[in-house]
């Protein structure tokens, strides 16, 4: 990977981290109370991150907080969300195998690859929950990202929980959990990047949830299920 997609993954992870770290911890718990009536969720969608050669924090906690979730029979099922976007990683295809070597079963664990923006990531694994038969489906993510998009899925009218990641549960239960995998089956080959692919104000289209390139019709889980 060259100098500037690393410093990409590094700022965006930094700043990630600066707003995580001012997020209010009871406005975060106050949620997860919120969402309990709700509980067991049939699935719970957790957006991606950029992949190198090993998980970021970011990824680290989204996965380990999505394991926390299932092992505790709070969900049924997890889908993990995201395509190659700054790197050659498949980042849904990342994050079930670290799941996967943390003990969810395979039969439990869906990808959708195709979003490239946190309003894909609902929005896609929403309507592919759906098509699946799951209906009570939840957000799973940090408080920042989850506050990114509540906005976005009201609009669209997603009948979706937000269950934000509390990190101080994670700590207690997890500490220096650290997992290996193979990551070769998550690589695509001839990657171009998505600055490379778009420009800027497309790009913040797409964040902004104003450029999705798939409808509910479109997404099916046979093109998205993990295998």
């Amino acid at each position: 990977m060259n100098f500037s997609r690393v410093f990409r993954l590094f700022v965006y992870q930094l700043v990630v981290f600066a707003i995580i770290g001012i997020a209010s911890c009871n406005s975060t718990r106050s949620a997860f109370e919120a969402a309990k009536p709700r509980m067991p969720f049939d699935a719970v969608i957790v957006p991606g991150v950029p992949f190198d050669t090993a998980w970021s924090d970011v990824m680290r906690a989204r996965v380990l907080w999505s394991h926390y979730l299932y092992t505790e029979g709070l969900t049924k099922n997890v889908i993990y969300s995201g395509s190659a976007v700054y790197s050659p990683y498949i980042e849904s295809r990342i994050m079930a195998e670290y799941a996967k070597e943390l003990g969810i079963p395979e039969e439990n664990i869906f990808t959708e690859e195709r979003a490239e923006h946190s309003t894909e990531n609902v929005f896609y694994s929403y309507y592919l929950a759906k098509d699946l038969g799951m209906e009570n489906i939840a957000l799973a993510t940090d408080p920042f990202q989850t506050k990114m998009v509540k906005s976005f899925a009201k609009k669209k009218k997603l009948d979706i929980a937000y269950v934000p990641a509390m990190f101080d549960v994670i700590g207690i239960n997890y500490g220096g959990t650290s997992v290996n995998i193979d990551p070769s089956a998550a690589r695509v080959e001839n990657f171009v990047p998505l600055p490379e692919r778009e420009g800027f104000f497309k790009r913040f289209a797409g964040t902004m949830g104003k450029n999705l390139k798939y409808q509910p019709n479109e997404i099916t889980q046979a093109n998205m299920k993990y295998n």
